[in-house]
């Protein structure tokens, strides 16, 4: 079984560590939230190994000394490359948790970076501090479930307006942005070539590009949005004939494309 993999933040008094000197061999204390959660919740003991990360790309495998005192040994340092091809989900709010659920699973699957949309159609609303903690929360519980070494990025939330400007960017970047929309003509397959190409362009100049799907509410996107949306530059596509919730199509998307990058290799 792979070790469970914690967070921390390098930043906190409470993080005894120099995250560019660790090294094997090293002990440290766990900081006090790891040590609730890797010792008291899930009573690890003396022997256990570890890992930790500073959700940017550092991975840190270790062992348990002294379970009491809250120390490990080091055992590897290593450092992962961010992905030159980055995910992006533009998710738009919705009610009973769907967003929730949507970003908890698209960490999972692979997203890099994540936008919070409060789109006409979004009966949710955004609670400055509140929504953001719960967002946050989210992708660090999905992103020690799937041992990643690097959290999603979280975005301020945008309003329709900054979706077109990130599409308008898109445009100038060489990015691209794909809409989700039921009533698309255009089938997914018809932008795998625009994916392939895009990545194939980051990994001959070394510059990072992104693909952005954006995710409707549960009523949907707007008419207006679309048009919006597409006059600065997003395509718009259907995930074949079955209409998902809210919840499920950004992941849906966001594994199509953790396939076509070859992170599922």
């Amino acid at each position: 079984m792979t070790d469970p993999l914690f967070l921390f933040d390098p930043n906190s008094d409470d993080v005894p560590l120099n995250c560019d000197e660790a090294h094997a061999g090293w002990k440290l204390t766990l900081p006090q939230g790891v040590r609730r959660h890797a010792l008291q919740s899930m009573r690890l003991n003396a022997g256990d190994t570890l890992q930790l990360s500073d959700g940017h790309g550092l991975r840190i495998h270790a062992a348990i000394d002294d379970a009491n005192a809250g120390l490990v040994e080091i055992l590897s340092v290593g450092k992962e490359p961010r992905p030159i091809t980055r995910i992006g989900l533009i998710q738009a709010l919705a009610k009973t948790g769907h967003d929730e659920q949507a970003i908890d699973m698209a960490t999972q699957l692979g997203v890099d970076v994540v936008i919070p949309w409060k789109a006409q159609r979004s009966i949710a609303k955004w609670k400055q501090g509140r929504t953001e903690r719960k967002w946050h929360n989210v992708l660090v519980g999905a992103t020690e479930q799937s041992r990643r070494s690097w959290l999603p990025e979280l975005a301020d939330p945008a309003d329709d307006d900054d979706v077109a400007a990130i599409c308008k960017r898109a445009c100038v970047h060489g990015d691209i942005v794909i809409v989700l929309h039921q009533d698309a003509t255009t089938a997914w397959s018809h932008v795998r070539e625009s994916i392939a190409a895009l990545a194939d362009a980051s990994l001959q100049d070394g510059r990072t590009r992104t693909v952005y799907v954006i995710v409707g509410p549960e009523g949907g996107i707007s008419d207006g949005e679309v048009r919006s949306f597409g006059a600065s530059g997003a395509y718009s596509c259907i995930l074949g004939s079955n209409i998902l919730r809210a919840s499920l199509a950004g992941p849906a998307s966001i594994a199509l494309l953790s396939e076509m990058l070859g992170r599922f290799a």
